[in-house]
């Protein structure tokens, strides 16, 4: 669909787009959903085993775990919420829809991983200085089971952490429970075989080491989406050099690339005609190299004649550029500062 005249902001959807967008608010989330549930269901019940065979066996580890996988439940619980937030239509107030609810998930998953890393890592420097009784063999059969149940998780999970910030969260999720297991099991087999009492300390101190290094990036990538920066798989400059190297482009400015949800990227932009003449094929060829190239479905392209200055008042970009690349106006072709 196209609108607008000569200068003035023009919108195309192709009819293959308005398909996808169709399915995009349908499958991709119910499934989603589905897999947030059986993970859910799981971490949930073996949570109680860990609680109980920590507090059986006196072991940190098991209990340090038992807590990630609290707030594994309690982040699959949140993730759930928010997917299907998500999916609900937008309206007058919210016209790009629910989609940043998942964000929003995936911000509060990272800062929960952040919390458990924190609190695990005070009780263990307490235990290095006066360790107590542990009971290696029964803390390294738990630690097992806990084992199986997240590298379950994480097979369920990993069909959608490509796709959705919100279930990468939960898989980092299960992700650093798995490596936490593996750490329990092996500091169980140290206290069993060799009487090693400060390995549990030890293994709790690495385990949170490796939940906030997930929640980092996590974190990164949420605020990254939040503050609207470009994807970090967006190459800008070849963006801006693909728009005009279209016959009949001779300028691009005011190029603006940034996320609405996980996986839905937007861009914006000002294209100048080399022509004193409008070319009405160019914003259709436009929007097929966005789409084909770059992977860019929703676009929003204004076409302008040479010489306009009605939108940015004849400068070019105007502080709207992104940071530290400029315009090279005898190309259009955006290059570095």
């Amino acid at each position: 669909m196209q609108w607008g005249t000569l200068g003035g902001p023009i919108h195309y959807h192709s009819a293959v787009h308005d398909h996808d967008h169709s399915h995009a608010h349908g499958d991709p989330r119910a499934a989603s959903r589905k897999r947030l549930a059986i993970v859910l269901a799981l971490a949930a019940s073996y949570m109680t085993a860990e609680i109980i065979g920590g507090l059986w066996s006196g072991s940190l580890a098991l209990l340090a775990d038992a807590g990630h996988m609290f707030s594994d439940s309690a982040a699959l619980t949140l993730a759930l919420f928010a997917s299907y937030v998500a999916s609900r239509p937008g309206g007058r107030r919210w016209t790009y829809g629910l989609a940043r609810a998942e964000i929003l998930a995936a911000l509060a998953q990272g800062a929960g991983l952040v919390a458990v890393a924190v609190l695990v890592v005070v009780e263990a420097l307490e235990r290095l200085g006066t360790p107590g009784h542990v009971e290696g063999l029964g803390m390294m059969v738990i630690a097992v089971g806990g084992l199986v149940v997240n590298l379950v998780g994480l097979w369920i999970l990993n069909g959608g952490r490509h796709e959705n910030l919100n279930v990468r969260g939960a898989w980092l999720h299960v992700l650093s429970d798995a490596l936490g297991s593996v750490a329990a099991i092996g500091a169980g087999f140290a206290i069993w075989r060799f009487d090693w009492l400060w390995a549990d300390a030890a293994a709790s101190i690495a385990i949170s080491g490796l939940v906030l290094v997930s929640a980092w990036h996590l974190l990164r990538d949420a605020v990254d989406i939040l503050m609207e920066a470009a994807p970090r798989h967006v190459d800008l400059v070849a963006i801006g050099e693909a728009l005009v190297s279209l016959p009949g482009a001779r300028e691009v400015h005011d190029l603006h690339v940034w996320t609405i949800g996980s996986g839905e990227t937007s861009l914006s932009c000002h294209l100048v005609l080399g022509e004193a003449r409008e070319r009405p094929e160019l914003l259709s060829e436009a929007y097929a190299v966005l789409s084909s190239r770059f992977g860019i479905g929703h676009a929003t392209v204004q076409i302008e004649p040479e010489g306009f200055s009605g939108a940015t008042h004849g400068e070019p970009c105007a502080g709207a550029c992104p940071p530290g690349e400029a315009e090279a106006p005898a190309t259009g072709r955006i290059e570095p500062a």
